[in-house]
């Protein structure tokens, strides 16, 4: 029995390095440039969000939705952290959530709004690593709706130095124990919503 338990064991280990090493492979970066009814980007760093800027710049969205945003942030402060890489005419397309508190609060969040505004397409903006996770979490809750993932590639994970770093190699453990629990547990940190997003004068949006 100690035999069969220790292969099984050890089976399972194997199953789960090589799966880690997959997961910290990078994705290619996006080159599709269809246009979405929305850019949605989560929260978590300053890059993610000059990053969905610069794709409403490209016009590949209609709207700028950004989820899990903190309700003490406003518009304008939450724009001007982006730079001058910000247009002043954003203002007029742009979206906050406050509601969300983790990935899963996120991917309800974005529907809830999604399904108000009867948009059918998104482009999800976050980091590559906490991509997998996203799109998991994204897909669940808006089946059936276009989702192009973006994925954002910075400097605080540098592919070939990574393993070097042992901060990086920390944060990518845990996310990838994050993305198992979410594939294999569903129904486990599931979000609460309180509301609909707080909406800052974009196109066509309900009040």
């Amino acid at each position: 029995m100690l035999r069969w338990v220790a292969l099984a064991g050890l089976v399972c280990a194997v199953l789960l390095a090589s799966g880690f090493v997959r997961f910290v492979i990078p994705p290619p970066a996006d080159n599709n440039t269809a246009t979405t009814d929305a850019i949605v980007v989560l929260t978590g760093g300053s890059l993610r969000l000059k990053t969905g800027i610069e794709l409403m710049r490209q016009g590949l969205g209609r709207i700028l939705f950004v989820s899990g945003v903190n309700r003490r942030v406003h518009l304008d402060e939450l724009l001007r952290s982006a730079g001058e890489d910000s247009p002043p005419w954003l203002v007029c397309c742009t979206v906050l959530g406050h509601d969300a508190g983790n990935t899963a609060g996120n991917a309800a969040e974005t529907a809830l709004w999604m399904r108000r505004q009867r948009l059918h397409s998104l482009r999800l903006v976050t980091a590559w690593y906490h991509m997998p996770r996203s799109l998991l979490e994204f897909e669940r809750a808006m089946p059936g709706l276009e989702i192009i993932p973006h994925p954002v590639f910075s400097g605080e994970i540098a592919v070939p130095t990574w393993l070097a770093r042992h901060g990086s190699l920390g944060m990518l453990i845990v996310e990838y124990a994050k993305y198992l629990a979410a594939l294999l547990f569903p129904v486990l940190d599931r979000p609460v919503v309180a509301g609909s997003p707080r909406t800052a004068a974009a196109p066509g949006a309900e009040p």
